[in-house]
């Protein structure tokens, strides 16, 4: 079995590739834009380009991926090694401005995503393919594998009026697209008449996860350690949106979900039947303490979640699931995360996230199975017919 090729090194390998690269470049990427020896794509960039790479561009996180949290934002500086000026799309700005694109022909991107629709690089992408409209620029994607595989769709499409950074395109929450997919979805849906051009992966199909791109784990964000926090992510992430600790100060963030008045055992034995129903999923009851954010220096009773067998996890459903499960629970003593997210200020971040308030309510009322399916159907056959033509792998 082959290891996955990815867009970064078929353009570095190929004058075919490179032919697509017209005049002078900016390039969006981050500490996981690597190729198979590790190298971080603007070493190779350099070597193939030379001059003709004018500037770097980096997203929510930084260009080495060391900033924590939302709304903490990077600024703009020179590299030290490099010597080109690097711009940060989550700072006063997160689309890039026509300063920023000054000069610029070509604009490529090349970020490692997770799948998940709040997940911002999807965001940043889709804004800097509207700018790059704008002024003319070509726009390259490079791809690179989705970690949770391009096959299970999951959560509640994106609802009108409910959009934000975390969300800025009608997909499902766990959507099941590359990069470059996601992009022809926008350009589609969003009608941006941009220059867009491809460079495929090889050695990469929809039922892949990430273990069988047969290529190692870089981190593309601070708190997501393994291949397999990325798949726990779908349904952790919306523990964002509560006082819930996701596990961000602990060595598995987003794998372990817990607080202080939780008691794991009692709270899962109660609860068998209905988690012995999700497969390909183990919880473990365990207390864990963060050593930053929420908690932090508190023993926190939780669950970590243990993935069996990747291609049948629903880590979506099981995330809304124990999340309604932990709301009744604990009573009083959780709480809907109130303040501001993702720089929206008018809507609670677990709605923001979700993309629709039903959710929510769903939980609050203490909803059945049933009427979770249907809510993740409201929205589904728009967004399936414009995926469709959107794909690139089989």
């Amino acid at each position: 079995m082959s290891s996955t090729i990815i867009g970064l090194e078929r353009l570095l390998d190929s004058k075919e590739e490179q032919s697509k690269i017209k005049g002078n470049i900016a390039y969006l990427c981050h500490s996981a834009s690597v190729d198979r020896n590790y190298n971080i794509g603007i070493i190779g960039l350099k070597k193939v380009f030379g001059d003709r790479l004018k500037k770097i561009f980096g997203p929510q996180h930084g260009l080495v991926s060391d900033v924590q949290d939302n709304m903490v934002e990077t600024d703009h500086y020179i590299h030290p090694f490099f010597q080109l000026p690097v711009y940060s799309l989550y700072s006063e700005t997160r689309v890039p401005t026509d300063e920023m694109l000054e000069g610029i022909d070509t604009f490529i991107v090349d970020l490692q995503d997770v799948g998940t629709r709040v997940y911002t690089y999807i965001s940043t992408m889709t804004y800097t393919m509207a700018a790059c409209a704008k002024k003319g620029i070509r726009l390259v994607i490079l791809d690179r594998p989705n970690p949770v595989g391009g096959q299970m769709i999951e959560g509640t499409v994106l609802q009108e009026g409910y959009e934000s950074f975390v969300g800025v395109l009608p997909i499902a929450q766990r959507h099941a697209m590359t990069m470059a997919e996601v992009a022809l979805f926008a350009k589609e849906q969003q009608k941006i008449d941009v220059d867009l051009e491809i460079v495929q992966m090889e050695h990469w199909n929809r039922s892949m996860h990430w273990i069988e791109t047969m290529r190692d784990w870089i981190n593309p964000s601070p708190n997501l350690p393994t291949p397999q926090s990325s798949l726990t992510f779908c349904g952790t992430v919306l523990f964002e949106g509560t006082n819930i600790s996701e596990g961000r100060g602990t060595t598995r963030s987003l794998e372990v979900v817990g607080h202080p008045a939780l008691g794991p055992y009692q709270f899962l034995d109660k609860r068998a039947d209905l988690f012995s129903k999700f497969e390909g999923i183990s919880l473990r009851p365990l207390v864990f303490m963060p050593t930053f954010q929420k908690h932090a220096g508190s023993p926190c009773g939780g669950l970590h979640i243990h993935l069996t067998e990747n291609s049948k996890a629903q880590t979506w459903r099981l995330g809304q699931v124990l999340m309604r499960e932990l709301y009744h629970e604990l009573g009083e003593k959780f709480e809907w995360n109130k303040k501001p997210y993702e720089y929206e200020f008018d809507k609670i971040a677990i709605d923001l996230i979700n993309g629709t308030d039903s959710l929510r309510k769903w939980i609050e009322k203490n909803g059945s199975l049933e009427e979770l399916s249907a809510l993740e159907a409201l929205g589904l056959e728009p967004f399936l017919n414009v995926r469709e033509n959107s794909l690139i792998y089989k």
